[in-house]
């Protein structure tokens, strides 16, 4: 980096939204977001609407009014919660959602049917938000779906009747090459529709391995701007489920719960807060 450029990144506000994903999944998610927050660096939460322990987080986010929640839709390796008679083009033989999501995308594209399905659904999780009374602080995607250009088109028209304000924009500093096109129309979109966004994220790379080591690391080497590190925190316990098996839950609240972490956040200088707090 150049002086010049140098100086510009000097004097450009930071912002750092700290966000745990897959709220609702489990009571061991809930209390590890809920220590997280009241005993660490953790600032927001992204709920799973339709999640087993939802009802938990949710009574559990009550009780937090500095934590902001947003909504982690999931369209993908989980489970639906429209009438499953309404959505049955969506899910496979078990009811939920699948994990080829290439074959998805593809059907999301090209059938007009599938469409209206998943419209269905999308709505049917911002309206299970809505009725929790809990403010909308953000909108993200399980697995960054909202990457597939048609589910992002849609959470931007359905999002507006519910006040959506801010969504997670999935750039990372080291994504590859041929993903970046599709970050890119994102952002581009994002913009248009007049959504607030991140700059850039941290933790996709890392997924399931935000330790303390990960943390300093990052935020030794932060980018100016506006920036999102977001974890899967839990207390120690069997695998989440059967894509998180190598998941290191514990370490990651153990991360937010670090006293260096912290130091080194507050050495930052950064606005620290939930996107509504960063972006506002």
């Amino acid at each position: 980096m150049n002086r010049a450029s140098a100086a510009v990144a000097a004097a450009t506000p930071r912002g750092l939204i700290v966000t745990a994903d897959d709220f609702g999944l489990h009571p061991r998610v809930n209390a590890a977001v809920e220590r997280a927050h009241c005993d660490g660096v953790l600032r927001a939460a992204s709920l799973m609407v339709g999640a087993p322990a939802a009802q938990d987080a949710v009574m559990r986010a009550r009780a937090l009014p500095s934590l902001r929640v947003g909504l982690h839709l999931v369209l993908a390796d989980g489970a639906a919660l429209a009438p499953r008679a309404q959505i049955a083009g969506l899910l496979d033989a078990n009811g939920r959602f699948g994990s080829n999501m290439v074959r998805d995308g593809v059907r999301f594209f090209f059938l007009p049917q599938v469409r209206r399905q998943l419209a269905r659904e999308i709505r049917a999780q911002f309206d299970a938000f809505a009725a929790t009374g809990l403010a909308l602080d953000h909108v993200n995607t399980h697995k960054h779906f909202h990457l597939h250009p048609t589910v992002l088109g849609l959470i931007l028209e359905i999002g507006r009747d519910y006040g959506m304000k801010a969504m997670r924009l999935p750039f990372e500093a080291n994504a590859p090459l041929w993903l970046r096109p599709w970050i890119a129309q994102v952002k581009t979109r994002l913009e248009r529709a007049g959504i607030a966004h991140n700059d850039y994220v941290v933790g996709i790379a890392a997924s399931g391995r935000m330790d303390e080591a990960a943390w300093l690391a990052a935020l030794a080497n932060l980018p100016a701007g506006v920036g999102e590190i977001y974890c899967h925190p839990a207390l120690a316990g069997a695998a989440l489920s059967d894509g998180m098996r190598d998941y290191r839950h514990a370490d990651e609240l153990q991360a937010l719960l670090s006293p260096r972490v912290a130091a080194a956040i507050r050495a930052l200088g950064a606005r620290l807060g939930g996107f509504a707090d960063v972006l506002a």
